[in-house]
């Protein structure tokens, strides 16, 4: 007789506690997810949450039941639950996931509510607008841009290929192909066009910011499945934070923004940098829930007539 889903459940909770970092893992989430994926219906955590009630899940017959055993062993192993599911919630989107690129995480939609704000109000006062953004991994916040933003072109760009592809099939996936053009390439050097440099209207980049001595001391859910060059921002953790504040001025237009995600403890410093920087007129912090900045924007200088 197999066993029903309160003691699947009692099992679940025997071996998992959430991540800080995937609040939304919860055991009654990652058996739901796993569930309804072995049934062929695969969904994020976040989505299965709503569907815990055993009434609402499909119907375990023997070969899915077999299949589910087998994914809760794979996630007892330690394999994510993104990347057996092959699905994650991003700003309320549904998205693909694998370990092409780093799953996106609820940290990160601090930064993607920030920049969908900004966005907006520019597309009500401008029309139509020249989104970039850069390290887009899964295209996450490029797909959620276009999503929520009829008005937002969108161009993304990152440094590995297998990202990309990734990030590719997220945009079919969500039928945005015709808005999103997703490219190859370190940073911003994917956009050295006219059609790019001192025009756009806004400019995201979700950089790897963990310093390489703290990349050792990660959870090995992170460390041994999702890619390194995804996190690991150099020695200090800001190298590419760096770069991308040097470069990004070139591309923005006046009264254009640029709005990237921090580490812990990073925040204060980043932004006292900008309010010094004359490329930038205006900086905006936004914090988590422990007031941990975690996301900074800041607005390009404008000229007298914009």
């Amino acid at each position: 007789m197999q066993p029903t889903y309160r003691d699947l459940l009692q099992e679940v909770q025997r071996f998992w506690t959430p991540l800080p970092d995937k609040p939304e893992e919860t055991p009654e989430g990652l058996l739901c997810a796993l569930w309804s994926t072995a049934c062929g219906a695969p969904i994020s955590a976040e989505r299965a949450v709503s569907r815990t009630a055993p009434a609402q899940l499909p119907t375990l017959d023997t070969a899915a039941y077999e299949r589910l055993i087998e994914l809760l062993e794979r996630k007892k192993a330690g394999v994510p639950l993104a990347h057996l599911t092959e699905r994650q919630s991003f700003l309320g989107v549904e998205l693909l996931a694998g370990p092409a690129a780093l799953i996106p995480r609820k940290e990160t939609e601090i930064l993607g509510r920030a920049a969908l704000a900004k966005i907006g109000c520019i597309a009500r006062k401008r029309g139509e607008l020249l989104v970039l953004d850069a390290c887009t991994g899964s295209g996450n916040l490029a797909a959620a841009y276009a999503y929520y933003e009829p008005l937002a072109r969108v161009y993304a760009s990152d440094l590995s290929a297998d990202a990309v592809a990734l990030a590719k099939r997220n945009i079919e996936h969500l039928k945005l192909a015709e808005r999103v053009d997703v490219r190859l390439g370190d940073l911003l050097e994917p956009f050295e066009s006219a059609e790019f440099i001192g025009r756009c209207d806004f400019l995201s980049c979700n950089p790897p910011y963990i310093s390489a001595a703290k990349v050792k001391e990660m959870h090995p859910e992170i460390s041994g499945y999702e890619p390194e060059a995804a996190f690991n921002g150099g020695v200090y953790g800001v190298s590419i934070l760096m770069k991308l504040v040097r470069h990004a001025p070139r591309f923005l237009r006046p009264g254009g923004w640029l709005a990237f995600e921090v580490g812990h403890g990073q925040g204060q410093g980043l932004a006292r940098q900008l309010e010094r920087n004359p490329a930038f007129a205006g900086v905006e912090t936004y914090a988590d829930a422990a007031g941990e900045i975690r996301a900074i924007l800041a607005k390009s200088r404008a000229t007298a007539r914009a």
